[in-house]
């Protein structure tokens, strides 16, 4: 079942109309499960980090100007008062031409402003013969130098990574508040497909969507759940997708969606609630039957069973979606300009999206080899695609050697080839 096909920009028209995305909630975790988590407000630090002037080198506590003019011939003597340590309160006072040992991170006493480094001194008793002069603040880190007391440090929408995490730590926070990661049903449909681990009957094929489109969720903030393999029946489609809507905030199913006699997903989403089906079908290739539906103010994403479709269109559609829900700063896509390698046709009418693998070539030029659109079924596709490169309806075709923007399915690709 189709509806006519609408082009790529009224379907998003359409999910905007019926769908706003934002985050579902906010939750405080402890730091040791805040890791890649959203932070759902700024960050003030409380104190100076750090919050006393230490010593960053192991030597001596002393006052600059008694120094001065110290060098390997002209030593100064200066009288040693005791030693402090760090996770100690200093109970020395540094007079005039008096010192005190220090180590490393220790707490600098009163009256001192420098610190001498230990390859300088030579200890002789109750005497420290100095042997270099130092300037005032020489060897000091300062209170606050690093964090300020009330400074912003993170901000809202930042995701944790174990940096953030550490500097948390070190504002003496070990619960932070963040939002909810948006739960995501994930499921497979036809008869075909079997779950990794299974033995494989003639005919099957193992599940690929379910594990990609589950690893995409997790790595933009969302919860997948996996629902498992449902037939291409409607009481079982029924069922599955009422308990998903039920107790996930999104929901994504591959397969079903063409026009075939097994492909029920349309019609069985029209009757689940309101609105329902929004989109059935769009003017692109790969990835035509997609069909988005809200369900109750729930989403339904229905992709085309072939990984490489349902990966594009993952790409173009859900992956704004989860990215709001879980309160992350949407970042824009990375581009990158390549040659083509061959010319490139569009398909008669649709927005055309040429999945390509990127390589440099002799002369140091970034060359985009297309990955055959054909076969989007095929396993290899995820592995070999870098990105793809859009073919606008109006355009019949892209000569081979014209320079074009390669959007890429992961930035980190964007700094591998700036290596090569």
């Amino acid at each position: 079942m189709f509806r006519q096909l609408i082009s790529i920009e009224e379907a998003k028209q359409a999910l905007a109309k019926n769908f706003q995305p934002k985050p579902i909630g906010k939750e405080r975790v402890s730091l040791s499960q805040a890791l890649r988590r959203v932070l759902a407000c700024e960050i003030k630090s409380k104190l100076d980090i750090p919050p006393f002037d230490r010593s960053t080198v192991d030597g001596y506590a002393v006052k600059s100007s008694d120094t001065f003019g110290a060098d390997e011939k002209n030593t100064v003597r200066l009288k040693l008062l005791g030693q402090i340590n760090v996770g100690e309160a200093p109970r020395i006072n540094i007079e005039k031409e008096a010192t005190a040992q220090i180590v490393t991170g220790a707490p600098i006493p009163n009256g001192a402003d420098s610190v001498v480094m230990f390859e300088y001194t030579i200890q002789k008793g109750e005497t420290v013969v100095i042997r270099s002069s130092v300037t005032k603040g020489e060897n000091i880190m300062k209170a606050g130098s690093d964090i300020g007391k009330g400074e912003t440090i993170l901000k809202k929408g930042t995701v944790l990574s174990p940096f953030e995490i550490g500097i948390l730590a070190a504002l003496g926070i070990d619960k932070v508040e963040v939002f909810k990661q948006p739960k995501v049903s994930i499921i497979s449909t036809g008869a075909e497909v079997v779950e990794p681990g299974k033995s494989l009957s003639e005919g099957s094929i193992y599940d690929i969507n379910s594990p990609t489109l589950s690893a995409t969720v997790e790595e933009l903030g969302g919860q997948p759940i996996n629902m498992g393999i449902v037939q291409d029946e409607t009481d079982q489609m029924t069922t599955a997708l009422r308990k998903a809507l039920e107790t996930t905030n999104v929901v994504i199913t591959s397969g079903g969606v063409s026009v075939g006699p097994t492909d029920i997903i349309p019609k069985v989403l029209d009757i689940l609630g309101d609105p329902g089906v929004i989109v059935c079908g769009i003017a692109i290739k790969p990835g035509k039957p997609v069909t988005i539906a809200i369900i109750n103010g729930r989403p339904v994403f229905s992709l085309p069973g072939h990984p490489t479709s349902a990966l594009l269109i993952f790409h173009l559609f859900v992956r704004p979606v989860i990215t709001k829900m879980s309160g992350r700063l949407e970042e824009p896509s990375v581009t990158i300009k390549a040659v083509t390698a061959e010319k490139l046709f569009q398909a008669k009418g649709r927005r055309t999206f040429v999945t390509v693998t990127l390589k440099r070539d002799k002369f140091g030029k970034i060359t985009a080899h297309p990955v055959p659109i054909g076969q989007s079924g095929a396993i290899t596709t995820l592995a070999k695609a870098d990105g793809f490169i859009e073919i606008h309806e109006s355009q019949q075709f892209i000569d081979g050697g014209e320079t074009v923007s390669v959007q890429l399915f992961k930035p980190d690709t964007y700094y591998s080839l700036m290596k090569d």
